[in-house]
Order: structure tokens, then C-alpha cells, then sequence
């Protein structure tokens, strides 16, 4: 007998399908290139089915890029190998940056659909009501630097005297930057890779740098 949970399930499967495939075609070529249409047709189903799932491109572009970067931040809190609240400000402001690091190293291709997705973002001027599920899902990468400033208010080995917006913006946005040049090839790539992620490791020992407190270590 069919249930709902059953078709909870089903469900589940096909917009994992779409999502997945959609990525794929996304971080590949371009998210303009792409259609509803190449999506369903990889995917396997016909646009009736895809439609009752996404049935307008800017909607389903933004619940790709809010899943595979749920994906990562999911993937990111594995790495860590001690408890948040057993590491400094300091050593949680590392990985943090390492994190960066991180997504040139094994994730390429999430660089690319970011660039891609950020262009689309703004030529098609998408309402901030369509964004919002992106949106949320972005401040909860906030939400994890919210946390190390905190920390850093108590164990003094961040500085504090910058303030926390200023800070997770400038991180965010020269790291994100650098490691997706790098990636993408808008700047010179060393023939081996350790000079690349010798060169960005110089950006996050500079942050490391700034922003260290008096009771690092």
C-alpha cells in the first residue's frame, strides 16, 4: 500500500536527482547556458515531473547553491578534529580560514558554480523573497564566525578591537576571492600545485597575523 511516507521518500530521491544534475550542468558550463530543459533531460525526467518540483529557473538555481553549500558546511564541521569548545578564538579562526583552503583544494568546482551563480544572481535581479532560503542558509556560516568572536571576547587570542562584521567581511570576501581566482585560472597557476596553496597559505598566515590577540599562542 502506498503511504505518505513513501512518497516523502520519492520525493526526497527526485529533488536529490535534479539537484545533483543541475549542479553538474551549473558548475560545468554556466548557469545562463543551462535550462530547465538539459536539467530534466539528465536527470532522467520528463519537465512535467521536474516542474512539479521547481517550476521556475531562478528557484531552483538558488535551491542548488543552497544545498551543495549545505552540503559543505555539513562536510567542513567533520573536519574538525577537537570539540569547538576545547580550541582558542584563535586556533577556530584558523580552521576557519582553512576552510577556504579547503575548498580550493577539493572543491573546485563549487568555486565555479559560485562565480557563476553570483553573476546570474545579479543579472537576473532576483527578489529578495526568491533568495531568502540562500540567504538563511548563508548566515549560518555567520552564525559559526559569531561564535569564534566570542570565544575571542574571553580568551583575548583574537583581536576584538576590529569590529565583528568588519572582520567576517573582510575574511570572507579576500579568501573567497583569491581562492577562486586561483581555481577558476584568473591568475597564474604554478605548474605544481603546492606553489598555489603555498601563495594562498601566505594570505591566511597574514590574517593569522592581523588579527592575533595577545594571549595566542
Amino acid at each position: 500500500m502506498w503511504s505518505k511516507a513513501k512518497d516523502a521518500e520519492l520525493k526526497a530521491i527526485k529533488t536529490n536527482v535534479f539537484l545533483e544534475k543541475g549542479y553538474e550542468l551549473f558548475s560545468s558550463k554556466s548557469i545562463e547556458s543551462v535550462t530547465l530543459s538539459d536539467v530534466a533531460k539528465a536527470s532522467g525526467y520528463g519537465m512535467a515531473t521536474l516542474y512539479r518540483y521547481f517550476d521556475k529557473k531562478p528557484g531552483f538555481v538558488i535551491a542548488v547553491a543552497t544545498w551543495k553549500w549545505s552540503n559543505f558546511r555539513a562536510e567542513n564541521e567533520k573536519r574538525m578534529k577537537k570539540n569547538f569548545d576545547t580550541m582558542t578564538a584563535y586556533r577556530l579562526f584558523e580552521f576557519y580560514l582553512d576552510s577556504f583552503l579547503e575548498l580550493y583544494r577539493s572543491h573546485r568546482d563549487l568555486l565555479r558554480f559560485n562565480q557563476f551563480f553570483n553573476i546570474f544572481i545579479k543579472s537576473e535581479n532576483i527578489d529578495p523573497k526568491t533568495l531568502e532560503p540562500y540567504s538563511l542558509m548563508i548566515e549560518k556560516y555567520h552564525e559559526r564566525f559569531h561564535l569564534i568572536y566570542l570565544k575571542a571576547l574571553e580568551d583575548h587570542t583574537l583581536k576584538t578591537d576590529v569590529p565583528e562584521q568588519e572582520m567576517f567581511e573582510t575574511t570572507l570576501h579576500l579568501m573567497l576571492a583569491a581562492v577562486t581566482r586561483y581555481a577558476v585560472g584568473l591568475v597564474y597557476k604554478a605548474e605544481r600545485e603546492s606553489v598555489s596553496l603555498k601563495e594562498l597559505n601566505t594570505l591566511k598566515d597574514a590574517f593569522m597575523l592581523m588579527y592575533k590577540g595577545e594571549s595566542a599562542e
